[in-house]
This record gives structure tokens, C-alpha cells and sequence, in this order.
């Protein structure tokens, strides 16, 4: 009798379906973590509120959200994914403190537009000649930077 299959791998067997061919793949390597680091930077540079909260309080939040949904689907995962939104919120804040909130909103602005022009590329003919999984459910926004890391995991032979 086949083990029960977690809801994280039902994800991925879903996403992996919309990613097969490895030059998509490739570019999803770059483009999925480009992106998810101009979203936060994107939020970073959005002002907190009053003076009780300090630049990026945005963008913690909208980490610790997600960072709760990785979790509840995989604790390695979701382990993982805070230490990426930490070097994510480390680069923004060390992007804003060095050159101000212009110079990180046009940044985050170039990342986002270049990375999801490659992730268009990745489904096209040329490549994968398939529709981005989100169009489907939104929901894959999520799980795309996560499939991500879980490939890294299984390179380096970890669990998830």
C-alpha cells in the first residue's frame, strides 16, 4: 500500500506538470527568487505606519505569512524559506540604508519586470510551451519558490 502523500508534494507534482522542460526549469532557478526578492523589497520600501515600527515592516509581515504557510507544509521547508526572507530583508535594508528608497523601489521595480519577462520566455514555445501554473490557482505563487528550494534540497541530498 502506497504512503499517504502530503499536501506539499501534491503541489509540486501539480507545479512540476506545468515545468518539465529543463530550460524552463533553469530559468525558474533564477527568475522564481529574483522575484520573490523584489516583492519584498518592493514592500520594504512602503512606509511604516507611526514611529513605533521601523522600514520593512511590510515586507516582515507579508514574510511571516508566508513564512507560516512553508511551514505548515514542511517544517525543512519552511525553515529554508525564513532563511531565505532573512537574506532577502538583510539586501533590501542594506540596498535602502546605502542608497535610500529610490534606488531600492526602481531596483525592485527592474527585478520584478526582467524576471517575470523570463518567466514568460520559460513558458513559451521555445521552452515549455505551457501556461504558468498560477493562471490555474494563485496559490502556486506560493508554491513555486518553494519547489524551487526543494530542488536545492534534494541536490544537496535533504529532506523536506
Amino acid at each position: 500500500m502506497a504512503a499517504t502523500q502530503r499536501p506539499i508534494d501534491r503541489w509540486f507534482a501539480g507545479y512540476a506538470a506545468d515545468h518539465r522542460n529543463p530550460g524552463n526549469q533553469r530559468i525558474h532557478v533564477v527568475c522564481v527568487p529574483a522575484i520573490v526578492w523584489s516583492i519584498v523589497a518592493l514592500l520594504w520600501c512602503i512606509p511604516a505606519p507611526g514611529t513605533w515600527f521601523r522600514d520593512g515592516f511590510w515586507a516582515g509581515l507579508a514574510m511571516f505569512a508566508a513564512t507560516l504557510f512553508y511551514y505548515r507544509q514542511s517544517r525543512a521547508l519552511g525553515l529554508g524559506m525564513l532563511a531565505m526572507f532573512a537574506l532577502m530583508a538583510l539586501l533590501s535594508n542594506a540596498i535602502l540604508e546605502a542608497f535610500g528608497r529610490p534606488v531600492l523601489l526602481c531596483s525592485a521595480a527592474v527585478v520584478f519586470v526582467v524576471a517575470w519577462i523570463g518567466q514568460f520566455i520559460g513558458h513559451g514555445a521555445r521552452f515549455e510551451g505551457r501556461r504558468p501554473s498560477f493562471l490555474t490557482d494563485l496559490r502556486y505563487l506560493l508554491i513555486g519558490p518553494a519547489w524551487v528550494l526543494a530542488k536545492l534540497y534534494r541536490r544537496l541530498g535533504l529532506g523536506y
